[in-house]
């Protein structure tokens, strides 16, 4: 009879090892919103404490804005200057700038005309053998640099009617559109001050205290999303093939017993690390995929983190 005995144990227990569950082990997760800070400055104010329900666009975290808020004032000043300098080159020179230089015009012609007499009665008086040559060149030079005066006169009137160049005003355009393109990233530099709820959820954790300077790119607030939770389970390499994404699939809470429906969101190409709790003693050696299941909103009031179990095709 022993022996008997042993046989049916043994068969017994192949029978226990080849028992498939055909479910994959997890639990329930929601998704965790991480803010980080945007540049390293002090905590001034923390309106909301860690548990605390929070609405999207709500004031989470401030930061000293003081220094930001003078480089905005610099950029707000480079941009009225770039401005003004335009309107300057756009409008054209002042009617009293042309009217001086419309006034040198006659000043120099007037000036040639005079240089000219004097250089007419040296010529006269040399070939009369009344002056001498010295003088006669004199009376030339002065002449040519009359002409000459009046010339540049001319020109730089002309340069004022006319106005400046239209590359000289492209460039201005260009200035000016670079200043305002730093102002407006300035300015979202100093909003970036103020942290606010990207999603509604509950504020889950704050990092940091009052007072403190933190580092420029570290988490300074994480918010759990206040929408449904999903499952995330492992699942069991042979179950891959009959998977596809957006799949329904059902999910059984521990402790409740109503099964609920889920839509499958993810499923991972590659093997994952499992953790112990995830599969059963069967089924540790084998390769396992992370999977995510949505729930739906029946589901928004359970609680995050206790253990689920997906039901798999057969």
């Amino acid at each position: 009879m022993k022996p008997l005995l042993f046989i049916f144990f043994i068969m017994g227990l192949s029978g226990c090892q080849d028992e498939v569950t055909h479910q994959a082990l997890g639990t329930l997760e929601r998704d965790r919103v991480l803010l980080r800070a945007t540049a390293s400055e002090i905590i001034i104010a923390l309106p909301q404490k860690e548990g605390n329900k929070v609405v999207k666009g709500q004031l989470l975290v401030q930061f000293d804005p003081r220094k930001q808020r003078t480089k905005v004032a610099i950029a707000q000043a480079e941009v009225s200057k770039a401005q003004y300098y335009l309107l300057r080159l756009t409008n054209g020179e002042r009617p009293e700038d042309i009217a001086s230089a419309q006034a040198n015009v006659a000043r120099t012609q007037a000036a040639l005309i005079e240089a000219k007499q004097s250089y007419q009665r040296s010529s006269s008086l040399l070939k009369k053998n009344l002056t001498s040559q010295a003088t006669q060149d004199t009376a030339k030079a002065n002449k040519d640099k009359a002409q000459a005066e009046l010339n540049v006169a001319k020109e730089n009137l002309a340069k004022l009617i006319a106005g400046v160049r239209v590359e000289d005003i492209n460039q201005a355009k260009a200035a000016m559109d670079a200043s305002i393109a730093n102002l407006s990233l300035e300015q979202q530099t100093l909003d970036e001050l103020s942290v606010i709820a990207t999603r509604s959820g509950r504020l889950d954790s704050l990092p940091f205290n009052l007072g403190e300077r933190v580092p420029a790119g570290a988490v300074i607030v994480a918010i759990q999303a206040d929408n449904a939770p999903y499952a995330r389970v492992y699942i069991p390499e042979p179950y891959m093939a009959k998977l596809t994404i957006g799949q329904q699939m059902k999910v059984r809470i521990d402790g409740i017993e109503t099964v609920f429906t889920g839509t499958l969101r993810r499923l991972s190409k590659e093997p994952a690390f499992t953790p112990y709790y995830a599969l059963n003693q069967q089924d540790r050696s084998r390769l396992v995929f992370l999977a995510e299941i949505d729930l739906g909103s029946d589901a928004d009031t359970l609680p995050t983190g206790i253990p689920s179990q997906v039901d798999l095709p057969l």
